[in-house]
C-alpha cells in the first residue's frame, strides 16, 4: 500500500493546523454587518442584517434591518458588507473515496487516452516506492473512444508493478496485467452475479471490470491503513469546507471510515456533519447493531441507515434499463440483485429502524425499487424517509410513485450536465423525458435532495446550483438548457442544498436552515447567488466558513 503519512505525529499535527482557523471561543457572538440570504419555511427569499449565537453555537436570533441589535454580546464579529447563506449540504458524495483521491493519482482531467496514459507513467516515475498504482477518474466517453481501455494499453507505460484504477463513477475498474496475475484473474475467471469481465474474440479479460466483477481484482489490493484513512478524512473534510460545505450524506460507509470519523470526533478535529449511511447490511450490524447511532459530537456524526445498490451505472451500461441501449442492442444492463434479494435487505434494515437509501439509475431500477417501497411501506410504518439515489432515468409512467410514501430523491445536478450526451447516445428520445426530471419529481410531490456524488464529481455546490436551475454546464451549453422545463428555481435549488437536504438525513431542526435553535453553520460569499447569473454562480468564491458558530475555514489562510 501507498504510505500516505510517515507517523501519527503528522495526522495529528494535520487536525491540529485544521483547528487554528481564527474564531472566537464559545461565548455569545453577534454577526452583523452582513447581507444574509435564506429560504424560508413559505420557500420564499428571507434576507437578513445579523446573526445572534449563544455560547453552544446556536443562533439565538435572526436580525433583520429593522430589529434592535442584542447590547450584551461577548464577541461581535463584522461581517464587512458581505453575502452570508446557509452552510450547504451535500446529500450523496463518498467522504473517503474523496480524500484518497485527492492524494493518489486522479485522472478525472485527462481528455484522451494518450493524456491518461502520460500522467499514469508521471505518477509511477514520482512514486517508485509505491508497490501499486492506484488511482481513478478515468472515462473512456471523455476520451472520445468507442471501447473500454485495455490491460495492454496499461502495459505500455507501467508493466513491472500492478496498476487499479476506478473508473469516474466508481462502476468499473481497469487493471494491468501484472495487477491481473497477481489476482489469479485469466481466461478462466467468470463473472459473477451483477458483474462483467470485458473479454477480448478469445475469451480473455481485457483488463476492465465492471461493478461486482471489480472484486476479482480489488480485493488483491492493500488495504489502507488507519493512518492513510485519518489522512484521507482531513484531506477530504478539508476540501468540502473550502467549498462551502458544512454536512454531507457518506453513502458507503465501512467499519473502517467510521472507525475514522469516531477518532476525528474524540480528537475535536472533525468539522463537518456526516450523515453515515452503512456500505451494506454487515456494515450497518457493525456499525449500527441494534439501529441507528445518536448524533454524536454536537451533531457532526450519526449513523442513519444503509445504502444498497440495485444497478451499475450509464457509462459503464450497468444501469439497468427496461429496454435495451440504443447504442448496445443486446444489453440493458446489470442489476446487481433479485427482486427477493432487495427486498429481504431492505426489510433487514427497516426492521431496526434504518433508512434505507438505495442506488438506482436505469428505468428499470428505479421501477423494482418503487415497488418495493410499496410492498413493504404498510409493513414498515412510521417516518422511515425511503431515499432513492441518482433516479436519474425514471419512466415518465413511473414518476407519480415518488409521491406515494413520500420518497425523497436523491439526485446529483452536475449528472445531468457531465452526462447530457452520453444519455443521449444511450438512450432514446421517449426514455430522456425521465431523464433528470427533477421539476417533474417535485411537481409529483417527491422532495429533492441535491449533492455531487463527490469523487465522481467535484464536490463544488455552486456548480450543482447553477446546474439545477439552468440544465446547461459550464460552457454554458447548450443554448437556453437541455430539456430545460426540468429546472428548478433559484429557491428550490437551494433548498435541495440546504434545508432539504437536511431533512433527507433526519436532520431537520439541528441543521439546514438559519431560524432559532439551530447550529450556526453559515458561509460568508462574494456575491448574491440569488440575483447572479448561473455562469456568475460558478465563480461564487467561498470566503469562509463557519460551524456550529465557529470559522473553521477561511479563504487565504
Amino acid at each position: 500500500m501507498i504510505r500516505l503519512i510517515p507517523s501519527r505525529k503528522t495526522i495529528t499535527g494535520l487536525a491540529m493546523a485544521a483547528l487554528t482557523v481564527s474564531a472566537p471561543a464559545h461565548a455569545d457572538t453577534l454577526v452583523d454587518n452582513i447581507q444574509g440570504i435564506t429560504v424560508g419555511e413559505d420557500g420564499k427569499v428571507e434576507r437578513f442584517t445579523a446573526l445572534w449565537i449563544d455560547d453552544d453555537g446556536r443562533i439565538k436570533q435572526v436580525l433583520k434591518r429593522q430589529d434592535e441589535l442584542p447590547r450584551d454580546i461577548d464577541f461581535r464579529f463584522d461581517g464587512k458588507g458581505r453575502y452570508v447563506i446557509p452552510g450547504l449540504i451535500d446529500s450523496h458524495l463518498h467522504v473517503m473515496g474523496l480524500g484518497f483521491g485527492a492524494l493518489t493519482l486522479d485522472l478525472s482531467e485527462t481528455s484522451s487516452l494518450q493524456e491518461a496514459q502520460a500522467a499514469i507513467a508521471q505518477y509511477a516515475a514520482e512514486n517508485p516506492a509505491n508497490r501499486w498504482i492506484i488511482g481513478r477518474g478515468w472515462n473512456q466517453e471523455k476520451w472520445g473512444l468507442d471501447r473500454f481501455p485495455t490491460a495492454a494499453e496499461l502495459d505500455a507505460v507501467v508493466g513491472d508493478k500492478p496498476v487499479w484504477l476506478e473508473r469516474v463513477d466508481g462502476h468499473a475498474g481497469w487493471a494491468n496485467s501484472k495487477a491481473m496475475q497477481l489476482a489469479g484473474v485469466d481466461k478462466t475467471a467468470k463473472s459473477p452475479a451483477g458483474g462483467k469481465v470485458i473479454r477480448d474474440s478469445a475469451g480473455n479479460p481485457t483488463g476492465v471490470f465492471v461493478d461486482n466483477a471489480s472484486a476479482l481484482v480489488q480485493e488483491s489490493v492493500p488495504k489502507p491503513r488507519p493512518e492513510d484513512r485519518d489522512l484521507a478524512l482531513s484531506k477530504a473534510q478539508n476540501i468540502l469546507l473550502s467549498f462551502g460545505i458544512t454536512a454531507a450524506a457518506d453513502m458507503g460507509t465501512s467499519i473502517e471510515d467510521w472507525q475514522s470519523f469516531r477518532r476525528a470526533g474524540d480528537g475535536g478535529w472533525l468539522n463537518i456533519r456526516i450523515m453515515s449511511y452503512a456500505a451494506g447490511t454487515e456494515a450497518m450490524e457493525l456499525i449500527g447493531g441494534p439501529g441507528p447511532s445518536p448524533w454524536l459530537y454536537q451533531d457532526k456524526l450519526r449513523l442513519n441507515g444503509v445504502k444498497l445498490y440495485l444497478d451499475g451505472a450509464l457509462g459503464s451500461r450497468g444501469a439497468w434499463l427496461k429496454q435495451p441501449y440504443q447504442d448496445d442492442p443486446a444489453n440493458t444492463g446489470l442489476p446487481l440483485q433479485t427482486g427477493a434479494q432487495l427486498r429481504n435487505l431492505m426489510s433487514r434494515a427497516a426492521l431496526d429502524e434504518f433508512q434505507l437509501a438505495i442506488h438506482a439509475i436505469g428505468d428499470a431500477a428505479n421501477s423494482e425499487v418503487l415497488q418495493a417501497i410499496d410492498e413493504l411501506a404498510d409493513t414498515y410504518e412510521g417516518d422511515r424517509r425511503w431515499r432513492i439515489e441518482h433516479a436519474q432515468i425514471v419512466d415518465p409512467a413511473d414518476i407519480a410513485a415518488f409521491s406515494k410514501h413520500g420518497i425523497i430523491a436523491s439526485m446529483q445536478p452536475v449528472h445531468q450536465t457531465s452526462d447530457r450526451e452520453m444519455a443521449e447516445a444511450r438512450l432514446d428520445p421517449a426514455r430522456l423525458e425521465g431523464a433528470y426530471a427533477w421539476r417533474s419529481l417535485l411537481g409529483a410531490g417527491s422532495r429533492l435532495a441535491f449533492g455531487s456524488d463527490a469523487p465522481v464529481e467535484s464536490p463544488d455546490p455552486f456548480a450543482g446550483l447553477a446546474a439545477a436551475m439552468s440544465r446547461t454546464g459550464p460552457d454554458g451549453q447548450p443554448f437556453g438548457g437541455w430539456r430545460v422545463k426540468e429546472a428548478v428555481s433559484r429557491e428550490q435549488a437551494l433548498a435541495g442544498f440546504t434545508s432539504d437536504g437536511a431533512f433527507a438525513g433526519f436532520a431537520d431542526g439541528r441543521f439546514g436552515k438559519l431560524v432559532a435553535g439551530q447550529h450556526a453553520d453559515f458561509l460568508f460569499i462574494d456575491r448574491d447567488i440569488l440575483l447572479s447569473s448561473p455562469a456568475d454562480i460558478r465563480q461564487t468564491k467561498v470566503l469562509a466558513t463557519w460551524v456550529g458558530g465557529r470559522e473553521v475555514f477561511a479563504a487565504g489562510q
